[in-house]
C-alpha cells in the first residue's frame, strides 16, 4: 500500500506544475510495473487525463503544485 502512494507521487513528479500543456506517457512495454499501476490509479481518482499518463487534470495540478513545494521546503538551503 505504501509503495503504492510513493509510485503516485513518483508519477506526478513527472510533470511540471509550471506548463499545463506538457503531458507526460507511462509506456507499458518500458515502465516499471509500479508505476503502470500508479498512473491506473491517478486517472481512477481524476489526478490526470489519461490511465497512462496524459495531462494534469486541475485536482492533479493542485496536488502536483504541492508535492513540487513540499521537496522544495524540504531541500537543504543553499
Amino acid at each position: 500500500m505504501q509503495q503504492m502512494k510513493i509510485d503516485q507521487l513518483e508519477v506526478l513528479l513527472q510533470f511540471d506544475p509550471s506548463n499545463t500543456l506538457q503531458g507526460i506517457k507511462i509506456h507499458h512495454s518500458t515502465a516499471r510495473e509500479g508505476l503502470v499501476e500508479a498512473a491506473q490509479k491517478l486517472f481512477d481518482n481524476g489526478l490526470i487525463s489519461q490511465p497512462d499518463g496524459g495531462y494534469l487534470t486541475d485536482l492533479g495540478h493542485e496536488a502536483s503544485e504541492h508535492l513540487h513545494t513540499a521537496l522544495q521546503l524540504m531541500s537543504p538551503a543553499n
